[in-house]
């Protein structure tokens, strides 16, 4: 029998090493290989600028994992409201914007963007 070891550690922890000054809000890279990029986001209060619109050349999957958003699609009345534990996933090019966070409540997202 053949055993083969992987060295796996723990390298974080997703409430961890939260800033105290959440002027900005915080984008943090936790993995980047290929085609796969997972981040880490910190908000509270934050929300997208005026008239702004992300279309991104990736597709998105991201889960509120604390805390309160509205995310907000072109062409759509409604906005879509997050608490934790809720996902979405946002194909590339589907125009969209975050219209609110928490601004009591800090905010963690994982977000994770693909081809």
């Amino acid at each position: 029998m053949t055993t083969i070891m992987i060295d796996i550690k723990p390298i974080g922890n997703i409430f961890g090493e939260i800033p105290e000054d959440l002027t900005d809000e915080v984008i943090q890279i936790l993995i980047q290989h290929k085609n796969l990029r997972i981040e880490r986001i910190i908000s509270k209060g934050h929300k997208s600028p005026k008239d702004f619109w992300y279309d991104q050349e990736e597709s998105e999957w991201v889960i509120l994992i604390q805390g309160y958003a509205e995310i907000k699609f072109e062409g759509h009345k409604e906005s879509f409201k997050l608490t934790a534990g809720d996902y979405l996933n946002i194909p590339a090019h589907q125009k969209h914007r975050v219209e609110k966070t928490d601004e009591k409540e800090i905010t963690i997202w994982l977000a994770m963007f693909y081809n």
